[in-house]
């Protein structure tokens, strides 16, 4: 990923066809070694290819990624049951968290 993006660096400083070197140059300003042979990988595929359209060709692969949000384990929890008991019992001892934490200041206020 980090030759990707120094690639990608360098076509926004406005060369449009990054070398090795140019690379090795912006990975090694921040002290990043580099492998040459992945190097060149990246430099062979990304060789005479339009930047903008792979990423383009990229965006519909991204969309099978999973990328956050919840985690369904089940009929169950897309119905809904189950999940709000759960939430019911996280709340009760944070309450009373809240409460153990405003004895902790001993009268002091931190805008006092």
């Amino acid at each position: 990923m980090r030759y990707v993006s120094a690639y990608l660096l360098a076509r926004l400083g406005g060369n449009d066809s990054p070398s090795a070197s140019d690379i090795e140059s912006i990975l090694g300003s921040v002290g990043i070694d580099v492998d040459s042979e992945r190097l060149s990988k990246v430099i062979s595929e990304l060789e005479g290819k339009d930047v903008d359209e792979v990423i383009k060709g990229g965006l519909s692969k991204l969309a099978s990624v999973p990328s956050g949000g919840a985690v369904s384990s089940g009929a169950g929890a897309s119905a809904g049951g189950g999940a709000a008991p759960e939430a019911e019992k996280e709340e009760k001892p944070a309450e009373k968290e809240e409460e153990e934490e405003s004895d902790d200041d001993m009268g002091f206020g931190l805008f006092d």
